[in-house]
């Protein structure tokens, strides 16, 4: 179900990128102003990520992280993440792409730290999952509870080295 969900936003998102790449290659940077409302965009997710009323907002953040020049997003998919047995798998991997744009906007001297992006979006990936969590408790996944452990152990950022290293090759 996973792969179905991400190969269908994958592809959904290839081919809206397609003819944005000509007017990608004519936009300048993003302004101060854009990195600012993408922020708050992010935070208004973070805060509520099953209201419907966002999806406007995360299809902007959509667009304009694939338009802009100047922030980058490396997705890399770790095995043992969400499954797609739940139907939050697709809110889930929202959460952490938005935690990695999050991290690249805030921290735009790390802007090629593929690690510390990747990281930065788990962890907001677990802070969701805790927050679905307390809405729905069966909604447990076990592979995430392993990296909430992982989190509260102090051995998750090792972890993610680790399994980038293998499954990202960085």
């Amino acid at each position: 179900m996973l792969l179905r969900t991400l190969s269908t936003t994958l592809v959904g998102c290839a081919l809206l990128a397609a003819p944005l790449a000509a007017s990608a290659a004519d936009r300048g940077p993003s302004t101060p102003e854009e990195r600012q409302q993408a922020l708050e965009y992010i935070q208004h997710f973070q805060a509520d990520p099953l209201n419907p009323a966002l999806k406007p907002e995360v299809q902007w953040l959509t667009m304009w992280s694939i338009e802009i020049p100047d922030v980058h997003v490396y997705i890399c998919l770790l095995d043992k993440l969400p499954k797609g047995d739940k139907k939050d798998s697709q809110t889930l991997f929202t959460a952490l792409i938005l935690s990695q744009l999050q991290f690249a906007l805030q921290n735009p001297d790390k802007q090629n730290d593929k690690l510390a992006q990747l990281e930065a979006g788990i962890e907001g990936e677990l802070r969701i999952y805790e927050l679905l969590l307390k809405a729905k408790p069966k909604d447990r996944q076990p592979d995430i509870d392993d990296l909430i452990q992982r989190r509260e152990a102090g051995t998750l950022a090792q972890y993610v080295k680790e399994r980038a290293a293998a499954a990202c090759k960085f």
